[in-house]
């Protein structure tokens, strides 16, 4: 069975995941910062050293990378290599800043980009993190980095993923990316993309 690393967890497990990870092919190792969500392993996604070097076959990291510092990025993805074995690869989902700085100046900071099962997201929420979770004094909610699909593609190109695809998914006002450790051919690169990012959705008639 194929082993992927969950990071930053939280609360979560492998169905809320991706629909390829969600099978019995795959099982899920989960990793957090908080001891309270009782991850298999406790740690700082900034100081893996108690994951050893290429373990994994796979991992998956939903919304933590922008609690990061801009400078504290590249710290996270030189992990994220390495402890993914020569053939692994990462799918990593965050917020896509571009829409979300394009409704700031169309003047709708305040106005619900979507629902969530918490409730309103505004702009507000997804530049500087979600404002009911720091209210209550979640402070490592904050968001400290954002990212566009560039600046994405670039990061994990810098820490040296050899294939790299990025994908915008506008519905939901994230970014989705598939970066491999080895050289992948188009095909294979196509084939994970197809198995875990969110597939487009069926416009409605006119």
């Amino acid at each position: 069975m194929k082993k992927f690393l969950h990071i930053g967890c939280g609360k979560k497990h492998k169905d809320m995941t991706t629909r390829t990870f969600n099978t019995p092919d795959w099982q899920e190792v989960r990793f957090d910062i908080d001891e309270t969500v009782k991850p298999d392993i406790v740690g700082d996604m900034l100081d893996m050293s108690n994951v050893d070097d290429n373990t994994f076959d796979a991992l998956f990291s939903s919304h933590s990378i922008e609690h990061l510092f801009p400078h504290q990025v590249q710290t996270a993805m030189s992990e994220f290599l390495r402890i993914l074995k020569p053939d692994g690869f990462a799918i990593i989902t965050c917020p896509d800043i571009q829409p979300v700085c394009e409704a700031i100046a169309a003047g709708k900071i305040m106005e619900p980009l979507y629902m969530s099962p918490s409730g309103p997201i505004y702009p507000l929420d997804m530049l500087y993190g979600h404002r009911g979770s720091l209210a209550k004094g979640a402070h490592y909610m904050a968001h400290k980095t954002g990212f566009t699909q560039q600046i994405l593609g670039n990061a994990l190109h810098t820490a040296g993923f050899k294939r790299v695809l990025v994908r915008r998914n506008p519905p939901d006002f994230d970014l989705w990316a598939v970066a491999s450790k080895g050289v992948y051919e188009n095909e294979q690169l196509q084939q994970v993309a197809w198995g875990h990012l969110p597939r487009p959705k069926p416009q409605a008639a006119s």
